[in-house]
């Protein structure tokens, strides 16, 4: 398995985050740190997500930071540039897989169909996000995929909470799971970092269980 995936396997859970404010990026990357969890998935559904990962990069070099919501080739360079350690879009577009793959980093596309599944596995994937995860039929939606396709490894992401990420981490294909409730879009606006350690230990807690 890629190196980044194994760093992810470690971690179990991968804080899905949304930043509007680049001054936040700084302390919430601390807060994770300090939460026990180096590592963030910054979506690219803001103006200032590229700058938000590089200012965490630069702060905190040895945290695992990712980009989120990446739709086009041109969003993926931006944030390989921005120093992004892997990339993760809502769904396959093979187009923007081989843009990512010549460019030697790792990529986890979206896909919840047996199709979708096949595309990844032609692409020469051995990682995909399962997404929108409990919309698309939770765990046994993932538990009936895994099962013809042994060999794929998962993310699920979207409604994961901490009464179902065990559900989720219990199944053998699953590497880890994305989520936000513990980097929530008010506890982020209102500057409530500690709020945000707090439930980063408990989501630790949870994920070693």
């Amino acid at each position: 398995m890629n190196p980044i995936f194994e760093k992810l396997a470690q971690m179990r859970i991968v804080p899905v985050i949304v930043i509007n404010d680049v001054s936040k990026a700084v302390p919430l990357a601390k807060a994770l740190c300090d939460g026990g969890l180096p590592c963030a998935e910054v979506t690219f559904r803001t103006a200032g997500a590229a700058d938000a990962i590089r200012a965490m990069t630069e702060a905190f070099p040895e945290m695992l930071v990712g980009a989120g919501t990446i739709l086009t080739p041109a969003q993926a360079d931006e944030a390989i540039a921005a120093g992004a350690k892997f990339l993760v879009s809502p769904g396959l577009n093979p187009d923007v897989v081989r843009h990512v793959q010549s460019k030697g980093v790792p990529m986890l596309p979206g896909i919840c169909t047996p199709s979708e599944l096949e595309q990844g596995l032609a692409l020469g994937l051995e990682m995909l996000k399962f997404f929108p995860a409990e919309a698309a039929g939770g765990v046994n939606m993932l538990k009936a995929l895994s099962a013809p396709y042994g060999t794929m490894k998962f993310m699920p992401t979207g409604g994961l909470t901490p009464s179902n990420v065990n559900d989720y981490l219990s199944i053998k294909n699953v590497m880890a799971c994305g989520g936000s409730w513990m980097v929530k879009d008010e506890l982020i606006a209102a500057g409530d970092f500690a709020k945000i350690t707090e439930l980063t230990k408990e989501a630790m807690a949870l994920a070693k269980k």
